[in-house]
């Protein structure tokens, strides 16, 4: 049995490991809604390897990802990674923390260091990571998604080149919820668009783990954003980070590509006829189409994304919740010489300069509530069911929200 009481003490110093941690577990054969996937277990603690850094989480954050490692969908986590190796998935992509043990041939990172974490690991082997990008290395591993060891424990194993300076000016629980979600919008808009002061950007799900991020980057770009959101309430929110205005989503509902729209020639025309009010609001909000929308929905927005987007602007695409597979009329593509790109994750770099921005207070973090370690699989349920606003972050190594602010700052954005 795990004593909840005891996660946040331990026995031992900096430099020394426990035997074993208090870890939430998911296992191949009880996949599914993370109620019921996640469970409690006494794991072995990982020694690290060269160049590995073993860090004691504080506070770890939620993301979708481990939703779907939970389901087991689209595809099950254990084909992958180093889980056939370990048999177990600890997830958790977000996490500040302390270094704790360092492996060999790691010289920047020290035990008692404070710390925060992008996701991307990869070998230094890949001839990718040194002149191309490490993003496209073969050996990229998103860390607490295709590993095993991320940050739903009292202590997680990553690559010391994913280690950044926690921002002083943000409590554990603030610094745990932003990295995954904030480095990857970074990317989408800052290096793969070239987001320029006065461009018009078309945020989907502007008020999700992505979109309060990308509203805020428009905002401190000087670019002008609109978000596209679920209800008024999350409208006020996307206002409130700097967007000129939103749309409720459920005003243009026809607009989204169903199976029945596919193949139902009516039902399509209707479609089109919703997408063409929609991209009308748009220029209303805006003065003009959008010259980047920022994409991660998929199968039910891309075909209006492709279609609202200005001549020359850019579709820029991280991921597909809605599903994979993708159709449009690609005569708006190429007649309007419109570019589709796709974005995936964030390098190191991008991930420090983004971090940088978060530590002098020009970007913050976006918290709906921080909950116990006990609260994982409820935490990622209602994730499932999309009963949340903003980020969720679970308190590990930290007793309380709020502890561990050392400077002063605006700290996290609180919503809800």
């Amino acid at each position: 049995m795990v004593d909840m009481q005891e996660i946040a003490k331990l026995d031992v110093e900096p430099g020394t490991l426990p035997e074993t941690m208090a870890a939430w577990v998911i296992r191949q054969e009880r996949e599914g809604e993370p109620n019921d996937a996640f469970q409690l277990e006494q794991i072995e603690v990982p020694e690290p390897g060269a160049f590995e850094v073993i860090v004691r989480v504080m506070a770890a954050g939620v993301n979708y990802n481990n939703v779907w490692a939970a389901l087991g969908k689209p595809v099950s986590v254990f084909g992958y990674g180093d889980h056939p190796e370990y048999g177990h998935h600890i997830g958790g992509s977000d996490a500040s923390g302390v270094v704790w043990k360092v492996g060999e041939g790691v010289t920047r990172w020290k035990p008692g260091d404070e710390v925060v974490m992008h996701t991307a690991q990869t070998s230094y082997e890949d001839v990718e990571v040194h002149g191309l990008d490490p993003t496209v290395a073969p050996s990229t591993r998103a860390w607490g998604y295709e590993t095993t060891w991320g940050s739903f424990a009292q202590f997680t194993k990553v690559q010391a080149q994913q280690l950044l300076p926690r921002p002083q000016n943000l409590s554990w629980d603030e610094a745990a919820s932003y990295g995954l979600a904030y480095f990857t919008s970074y990317r989408m808009l800052i290096d793969q668009c070239k987001l320029q002061s006065g461009q018009n950007v078309l945020i989907w799900g502007a008020a999700g783990g992505l979109g309060v991020f990308a509203v805020q980057l428009c905002k401190a770009a000087g670019a002008n954003a609109v978000g596209v959101v679920s209800s008024d309430e999350k409208g006020e929110l996307v206002k409130q980070l700097g967007a000129v205005d939103y749309i409720n989503r459920a005003e243009f509902g026809e607009m989204m590509r169903t199976p029945e729209n596919l193949t139902d020639k009516t039902a399509d025309k209707e479609r089109f006829k919703a997408s063409r009010g929609f991209a009308k609001r748009i220029k209303e909000i805006l003065g003009d189409a959008p010259d980047i929308v920022f994409e991660h929905v998929g199968r039910a927005t891309f075909p209006t994304s492709v279609f609202v987007c200005k001549p020359f602007g850019k579709v820029v695409i991280c991921g597909a919740t809605t599903g994979f597979q993708l159709d449009f009329d690609v005569r708006y593509l190429w007649m309007r010489q419109k570019q589709i790109i796709g974005s995936h994750g964030a390098n190191a770099y991008e991930s420090m300069k983004a971090n940088q921005l978060m530590a002098e207070g020009k970007i913050r973090p976006v918290l709906w509530q921080t909950m116990g370690f006990d609260a994982i699989p409820r935490a990622h349920q209602l994730m499932m069911e999309n009963k949340h606003l903003g980020k969720i972050a679970i308190l590990v190594g930290a007793e309380s929200e709020g502890e561990g602010r050392n400077e002063p700052g605006p700290g996290a954005i609180q919503v809800g």
